[in-house]
């Protein structure tokens, strides 16, 4: 396993784990203000979230990267620095036209905009209403987070990952701090006031990527807009990325507007979807963010072999790490919302002296029901950020693209084919397809070309963890219903035992996985040796 590989993971994960924490934080709060199905603001809020929130994943965590960083490399490695330092200003200059015209044409025509997101809404003035105003208020996050992923890009591309990982922390403080000061006022004033903590949580994290830049040398100047050679190149290859990058958010925003025609849905669909970019943004974005610098440059210089080594390195260990968590999600799913959203909400909000929380045990149920359904497209998601840098990094966008809008074919059809069958649970359904779809298409056009060579370590290695994942599903399925007796050993909480319940599963598939072979401590000394 390469130390590289391991040490910059480490970076990545530990402060998207940081940041991760306080999400669960956030959302276990603002769940418990604001609630789910039953409270017209949660609905408004989460569609309203929806938007910039997909544009902050494609620009910060996908397409923008896919784009930006194999030109940026290769313009320094040809060129130099100071031409690097120009085709970044130019593209920033271009960035801030284009976002300054989008958000103004946003704040000028929301409602077609929410119509857009959440068609269902127009039933129901007063979500819809709700939902344009905060629409407005968060829509200037996209610009932020435009030139986020754009500055981060370029640390990144110097190997500095900490910055751009640590500043969604700022997102998650301003969302609590604004929990905490509204927890026990009106909930519309509570979205209003979530709705200005995202605004302000996008200038922090505009700010802190700013400063990392100038540290590096990269202090950019500000440029009349030129649609430079170089910078049309960058759209030619954006383009296509942006599609290829961005099919699980675009199949999240159709499956929002098909949600949106049953009451509660949207709500359900965006709380389980945070819980599962847990996993996902700890492995897979961290890994794709990782991965696509090191594969551009191993590209560039010829080395094939090691850029198929490196993809085989990081399914091996993404699948170590994920496939356990998606095991927890399809078991757990309704315990797991129940111990966070009722249980730790309910006792976080009596230390503010507000309302116990307003997460019904309907929204308990709906919402396990969809982070289990999420929980079988997890790998993946995850192996999606693993195999499309393999072609971002040859500068091939196109591809991804073609795959990517077969994936969205498909996760419109089923949605709504199923959608008069199952209800909202169509959605997540048709996500988890949709990624699967797109995931064996990239890899089998790798394999083809001669870039993605599984070999028998891999395929052992696989078989064994899932052997083990099997054996982690059926104990929890077995000892799952004696939760409500291990509560009495934690002070009646039953979410506290579904949390150590929890954790005993991660150590029981420890010893699978070690006992199966499905890991071996040697593969990971690198960790503490020089890349």
């Amino acid at each position: 396993m390469s130390g590289a590989i391991l040490k910059s993971l480490a970076t990545v994960s530990g402060l998207t784990m940081a940041s991760r924490v306080l999400g669960f934080a956030r959302q276990i709060l603002m769940a418990g203000v604001i609630g789910a199905g039953g409270n017209p603001v949660a609905d408004a809020f989460w569609a309203a979230f929806r938007l910039p929130n997909m544009f902050r994943r494609l620009f910060a965590e996908g397409a923008f990267h896919a784009a930006f960083i194999p030109l940026f490399q290769g313009r320094r490695a040809d060129e130099g620095d100071a031409a690097a330092k120009a085709f970044a200003e130019d593209v920033m200059a271009a960035l801030i036209f284009i976002l300054t015209l989008l958000t103004a044409l946003v704040q000028l025509a929301a409602p077609a905009f929410v119509y857009l997101i959440a068609s269902g809404f127009q039933d129901d003035p007063e979500k819809f209403s709700l939902t344009t105003l905060y629409t407005r208020i968060m829509f200037p996050y996209l610009f932020m987070m435009s030139l986020v992923g754009l500055f981060s890009g370029i640390l990144n591309s110097f190997g500095r990952f900490a910055a751009a990982a640590g500043a969604p922390l700022a997102l998650n403080v301003c969302l609590i701090a604004a929990i905490v000061m509204f927890a026990d006022a009106p909930t519309q004033t509570a979205g209003v006031a979530l709705s200005w903590g995202v605004f302000a949580g996008g200038l922090i994290q505009l700010a802190i990527l700013l400063a990392g830049a100038a540290r590096q040398g990269y202090a950019l100047r500000l440029r009349a807009p030129r649609l430079t050679a170089p910078v049309r190149r960058l759209f030619v290859l954006g383009a296509p990325g942006f599609v290829s990058a961005g099919a699980v958010q675009i199949n999240l925003i159709v499956g929002t507007n098909i949600a949106s025609q049953e009451p509660g849905a949207v709500s359900w669909l965006m709380n389980a979807d945070q819980l599962y970019q847990l996993p996902l943004s700890l492995i897979g974005i961290a890994l794709g963010v990782v991965l696509l610098p090191m594969l551009s440059a191993r590209v560039k210089a010829g080395d094939e072999k090691g850029a198929a080594r490196a993809i085989n390195n990081a399914l091996e260990l993404s699948a170590l790490l994920c496939f356990p968590a998606a095991a927890a999600f399809a078991v757990m799913g309704a315990p797991i919302c129940d111990a966070l959203f009722r249980g730790v909400a309910g006792d976080a909000l009596s230390l503010f002296g507000a309302r116990e929380s307003a997460f019904t045990e309907d929204d308990v149920m709906m919402t396990g029901l969809a982070l289990g359904i999420f929980g079988i497209g997890l790998p993946a998601f995850v192996w999606h950020k693993i195999f499309s840098p393999a072609f971002f990094a040859r500068e091939d966008t196109r591809t991804p693209m073609n795959y990517a809008l077969v994936s969205i074919v498909v996760n419109i059809v089923l949605a709504l084919a199923l959608f008069p069958v199952i209800g909202f649970l169509s959605v997540p359904t048709a996500t988890a397809a949709a990624a699967w779809v797109q995931v064996i298409l990239l890899a089998r056009q790798l394999h083809r070309r001669g870039q993605f060579q599984p070999g028998g370590r891999l395929a052992g290695r696989l078989a064994r963890i899932i052997l083990a994942t099997a054996g982690l599903a059926g104990a929890l399925y077995a000892v799952l219903p004696y939760t409500d007796e291990a509560a009495a050993l934690f002070w009646g909480r039953e979410w506290i035992a579904v949390i150590a319940l929890s954790g005993l599963g991660a150590a029981l598939y420890g010893v699978l996985a070690l006992l199966l072979g499905a890991v071996r401590t040697s593969d990971y000394k690198a960790l503490t040796n020089r890349p």
